[in-house]
Order: C-alpha cells, then structure tokens, then sequence
C-alpha cells in the first residue's frame, strides 16, 4: 500500500490538516462516513476510490478526503457527522447502514449527501421518490432489504427439511432490524415456517445468542444484514461451526471466513457506484434531479468444506446458479 494510501485509510485527526491545506489549494473535501472502521472494509474503499476515478477524480490529487469512523459506537454518529458539516466539506458520503445517512440528513439540508442504504430510502425519509430525490441527498440503494425472502429460500433449499428458523438481527440498529424481522416473518408464513427471532449487539451478545440458540435447536440461522455481523463475521461463523447449525448470511465476506452460504448484492460494485455518484456530485450535478440508482448485481456464493462439516448435500440446482463455490 502506498504511503498517501495508508494515510488516508487513517481518517480521524490525521486527516484534519490534510483536509485544510486542500481546502486551501481549492481542491474539494469529500467528507467519509462509515459505521464501522478502516480495516473492515479495505476492498470496498478501493472500490469506491475506483468510481471516483471513472468521473476524473484521484484521491490525494484532485480531491481530498476526511474519513471518519465511529467503530460500531452508532451514538457517535451525530457528533462526526457534525464535524464534517463544520468542514465545510464539499459533499458527505455515507456508507455502513442506514444510521449514518439519517445522521447525515439531519446534520444539514445544504451539503450534498451521496448515500449507500440496505432499505428503502424513501420509506427511510431520505428523498422524496427514487426518480426525483428532491433534497440534498441521493445514492445507491443495495436492496438487502428486498432479498430476505429469497435468501430464506435459498437457505431452506440447501436445508430442505428444515422447518424452524432462527433470525439474528442488531437491536441498535432499530430501522434495520424491524425491516428483516418483518420481511422474514412475511416469507416464512408464505411457505408455511416458523421463526424466532434473537437478538445481539455485541460480541457477548452474540455468544449469549448462540447459547440461547444451543437449547432452541432451529433447524437453521437466518443472519440479518447488517455491518455491525460483518464486522463480527469470524465469530459468527466459529460459532455457527461449533453449534452445527446452518446459517445464511447478506455479505460473501461472511462466506469467506467459513460461513455456509451468503446471497446478497455485490457490495464492492455498489461502493464503486457510490464513487461514480459522489464524483457526478462534484463535477456539478444535483443530488435533488440525481435518480436514487439501485443495485443490480447479486450473488449467491456457497462454502463446500462448511457444507460438508455440517453433513449437507448442496443441491445441483444451487451448484449451477452459484456466483462462487469455495472449495
């Protein structure tokens, strides 16, 4: 990694004087809001960095930008929001979940906002319609929200008898959690199955939740989406190991670590569409006529050594569609 690279992962202080001085050279000021911390999403800052370059703009050259970093504390948002806003940076963009584009949002109905969301945006009060936003903001919705139902499909595919599932959703992030609770009680009384819904915030709550799980015995996990799991991919996936139990999981990076399966869009690309917007932003075009762009490649990508260890036979029918297998 290059030494102006590694500098700009940092975020925080260290990007405060960086930000002035390119203030002062007349270079603009992306203000960076994610939910959790640099060295979680490593792939998916290149990805964006990378849409920013399609519409002509190099991160430490023509553009600048102050990254902040709340680590999972979601009660930090509104003050790092703040401080962005007191920039004066050129444009926020928010990344991470929905709780930092409604910081955001609130923070300032003047400084363009370029979001990417799991939820619906409107529902989320964050424009107006997806064809014409009509404020500050616009963006990148990721329709994890939408793919509840699919993915308990592909789930009870790998797992055919499975008739009881269990639901992991993050009680702090609210909005998300009443989202795919309510999703998921929707697909399941559509195929006639049961569910039961845990919850965790912390790494100790996720062991609490397993322990609960332990003598609940569902037949399989249904993992919420939500960067506060990826975060805690290893875990959760060490456990899901440990207790043999099948476990679907939003993100392919929670697969790559040992987790069974995942279904969900393909969250690099979307950070690239993220860049693409932020970079349309800055060469002057309006967040409130900028349509809201919803993401449009999904995949399905399933771990086989984790399917044998549970003693699963993955279907044919999965293997074909599959995006990725891991052998």
């Amino acid at each position: 990694m290059r030494r102006r690279e590694f500098i700009s992962l940092l975020g925080g202080a260290v990007s405060w004087p960086l930000g002035a001085t390119a203030q002062q050279r007349g270079v603009p000021v992306i203000g960076f809001l994610n939910s959790t911390s640099p060295d979680t999403i490593t792939d998916r800052l290149r990805a964006f960095r990378g849409g920013l370059k399609e519409m002509g703009y190099v991160d430490g050259e023509n553009v600048s930008t102050e990254y902040r970093w709340p680590d999972n504390q979601n009660d930090r948002l509104p003050v790092l929001v703040a401080e962005l806003v007191h920039r004066k940076v050129a444009v926020i963009v928010t990344t991470g979940g929905t709780l930092p584009a409604l910081a955001a949002k609130a923070a300032t109905t003047t400084i363009p906002i370029v979001f990417g969301v799991g939820d619906d945006p409107v529902r989320l009060g964050l424009v107006a319609t997806l064809a014409r936003p009509g404020g500050n903001a616009t963006g990148i919705n990721f329709f994890l929200g939408e793919l509840t139902a699919k993915r308990l499909e592909l789930l009870r595919e790998l797992v055919p008898a499975a008739t009881r599932f269990a639901v992991l959703v993050n009680q702090a992030n609210a909005k998300r959690a009443e989202a795919t609770i309510s999703d998921a009680e929707e697909a399941a009384h559509a195929k006639g199955l049961k569910i039961k819904v845990f919850t965790a915030s912390t790494s100790g709550e996720i062991h609490a939740a397993f322990e609960s799980l332990t003598r609940e015995r569902p037949d399989a996990l249904f993992v919420g989406s939500d960067p506060f799991f990826t975060v805690r991919r290893v875990q959760l996936a060490t456990l899901a190991a440990r207790h043999g139990l099948p476990a679907s999981f939003a993100s392919r990076d929670n697969v790559e670590v040992g987790g069974l399966m995942s279904y969900g869009t393909n969250i690099n690309d979307a950070f690239r569409q993220v860049g693409v917007y932020t970079g349309r932003i800055l060469n002057g075009e309006k967040p409130a006529e900028l349509p809201v762009a919803q993401s449009t490649r999904f995949e399905l990508v399933i771990n086989l050594p984790t399917a044998k260890a549970l003693g699963l036979s993955v279907p044919p029918s999965l293997l074909a569609v599959a995006d990725e297998v891991i052998e």
